[in-house]
């Protein structure tokens, strides 16, 4: 489960400040690691949760559903979702929703048959799950602001969740936005739903928002980017481009990472014109193997190793985009991509300190401006 301009926070628990930045962050299922989540109970205590420090959590796909989590009420008005819970949840349920077919040499064939003809899978585990876990909480409910991604087919546009813009109009159950979102053509069921001023009928938000929001992003991963070659792909006709001997889809391929990595394109060119590059951070595995990054590989082995996959990145050095190649280089701090969001953690924290002192000392100088007005004209 990406270089931001300067950011300010969430108000934290402990804190009466009112946010002056924004601090957003987008979240995705794969590579999630449990250290990743322990810096704010570390600085404030274990009631500490991601909703207290960001203004904006968003997530397409699998991450509309980790967004949600992270930012849904529970009885207590507290994030229903510890960030460290979430990975457990995934190894518990990721089976359940894409059941494997194990018969040797016939399986993976069979598993991508059953697609052909109708969705994957049933998608009936993934939204019991989700209504249990969501209950009838609705987007106007999260504690900070999200942004999930879907797609409409009946007008074939997107349709974008925000508490910012949907908060006071109808606000949709969230279990149907994250059952939309989730939607993925081929592997589930598109979601049909209705409120009081609208009918959805809702796919997957990766089709339109593969990287939904660009500030600070951690990716879902990618498999290794020489993937196909001009050579053989200039003989490649429909079915081709839509389905290779190996049940990959170029076409699909092309499409999805084409989007998130011009996203990533435009943020490092803008935040390197405005000298502010170093608050940009996109965390990204490019090289995933085949089985890594599978949509619906959900064996037990495998998503332990995506477990490792996202551990392994936290210690891997963070890179920048070189907008000339194209290509991700080594960041000249030579910080790993842990110490890098510890580091945008630490400032959050402090501006947020500094902000409360700053209106601390305005109040006095106006209370002083004041008196003095009030005695020049007494």
């Amino acid at each position: 489960m990406e270089k931001a301009g300067a950011f300010l926070c969430h108000p934290l628990p402990h804190m009466e400040s009112s946010s002056l930045f924004s601090a957003l962050m987008e979240v995705e299922s794969k590579g999630l690691s449990r250290d990743s989540t322990q810096l704010p109970r570390k600085l404030d205590g274990e009631a500490a949760r991601l909703a207290d420090y960001f203004d904006v959590i968003a997530g397409t796909s699998t991450g509309g559903l980790v967004t949600a989590m992270l930012a849904a009420p529970d009885q207590n008005n507290r994030p229903l979702f510890a960030a460290n819970q979430i990975v457990d949840f995934y190894l518990e349920h990721c089976p359940k929703i894409f059941p494997q077919i194990n018969i040797p040499l016939f399986g993976d064939a069979l598993e991508n048959a059953k697609g052909v003809y109708a969705p994957k899978y049933d998608g009936k585990y993934l939204h019991k799950l989700i209504k249990e876990k969501l209950g009838d909480r609705r987007l106007n409910q999260t504690l900070t602001n999200v942004v999930i991604p879907t797609f409409d087919i009946s007008c074939l546009q997107p349709a974008i969740f925000s508490t910012t813009r949907n908060k006071k109009l109808d606000p949709a159950l969230l279990s149907d936005i994250c059952i939309g979102t989730s939607a993925a053509p081929t592997y589930l069921p598109s979601h049909y739903f209705k409120t009081a001023t609208r009918e959805f009928h809702l796919v997957d938000g990766g089709v339109a928002a593969n990287n939904p929001v660009p500030p600070h992003i951690l990716g879902t991963g990618s498999s290794a980017k020489s993937k196909y070659d001009a050579r053989v792909a200039a003989k490649w006709g429909i079915m081709a481009w839509l389905m290779q001997a190996n049940f990959q889809c170029p076409l699909l391929d092309v499409l999805t990472e084409a989007s998130s990595d011009m996203v990533d394109c435009h943020l490092s060119t803008l935040f390197q014109a405005l000298w502010s590059d170093d608050n940009y951070l996109r965390i990204q595995d490019d090289q995933l193997s085949t089985d890594l990054n599978s949509m619906d590989n959900a064996t037990p082995e495998n998503l332990k190793k995506l477990v490792k996959v996202g551990e392994a990145l936290l210690k891997k050095q963070a890179s920048k985009l070189n907008i000339v190649t194209g290509l991700h280089e080594p960041d000249e701090r030579h910080i790993t991509n842990e110490e890098a969001l510890r580091r945008y953690l630490l400032i959050t924290i402090t501006l947020c300190t500094y902000w409360d002192l700053y209106q601390s000392i305005i109040n006095i100088y106006s209370l002083l401006l004041l008196l003095l007005i009030s005695y020049l004209f007494s």
